[in-house]
């Protein structure tokens, strides 16, 4: 019974993170807010290794896992955006930008959870790398205009629920042994969060746009593609035709 337990103690972790990042943004600290996002991305990518790495895997985690994310890297990314960025704004136009996210994301996982997906690949840009962008992004609002907060937010929505393949790393299982030392891993991501807040965000955000981007550059090479091929149907029809006609 315990043993069954351990995966969603990380999920409730998870979700626990996620309603700290809103207060911790709620109460102006920016920074704190965005690392509880990247820890709880760690803690994401942890429970369902957890589950395989014990044999426990259920429905009910995985529910609990996609509830726990709605929260986690939906509400509380776009929460962090709304109040660094664009509460100044219209308020019509912030809180709707604000309000797509989290309901993209939802739409996102619901697909996850219904529709097969291709091995190795997700389809559409998972909802925490995207969570994790956008609260790392919500870091450089001294720098950066609020309308280009505005783009990368609903370009982000859009990935998310796009056809659009990224590289998955779940074959990257954890052995049963490891599990006993997950939560000393965790530890010491958080210590080093807490001391650097600020540096680990950013440079976590880095890491995450990289990913993000390198999904939609494999997506225009693929529409590139296509185009160069209809074009070349075309191009060799045009000259059959004119030989035959």
């Amino acid at each position: 019974m315990i043993t069954k337990s351990i995966p969603s103690l990380f999920t409730i972790g998870n979700l626990m993170l996620g309603m700290f990042a809103i207060m911790m943004a709620f109460d102006g600290k920016l920074s704190m807010a965005a690392i509880m996002i990247i820890i709880a991305m760690l803690l994401d990518g942890l429970d369902g290794r957890v589950a395989r790495a014990l044999g426990v895997e259920s429905e009910f985690g995985k529910e609990l896992d996609s509830l726990s994310d709605v929260i986690s890297f939906g509400a509380a990314p776009a929460f962090i955006m709304y109040v660094t960025s664009l509460n100044d704004l219209n308020p019509a136009l912030a809180w709707t930008v604000t309000a797509i996210f989290p309901v993209f994301g939802a739409l996102r996982l619901a697909r996850f959870n219904v529709r097969p997906g291709i091995p190795g690949y997700f389809i559409g840009l998972p909802i925490p790398a995207a969570g994790g962008v956008l609260a790392t992004l919500a870091l450089f609002h001294n720098d950066v205009s609020a309308p280009f907060m505005i783009v990368a937010t609903l370009l982000l929505s859009y990935l998310m629920v796009s056809t659009v393949k990224y590289p998955n790393f779940k074959k990257i299982g954890l052995p049963k042994k490891a599990v006993v030392g997950a939560p000393l891993v965790i530890v010491v991501a958080v210590a080093v969060a807490v001391v650097f807040p600020e540096q680990i965000a950013k440079l976590i955000f880095v890491l995450l746009a990289l990913y993000a981007l390198y999904g939609l550059k494999q997506n225009v090479d693929r529409l590139t593609a296509r185009r160069r091929h209809r074009r070349r149907r075309r191009s060799e029809e045009k000259v059959y035709h004119s030989k035959n006609g």
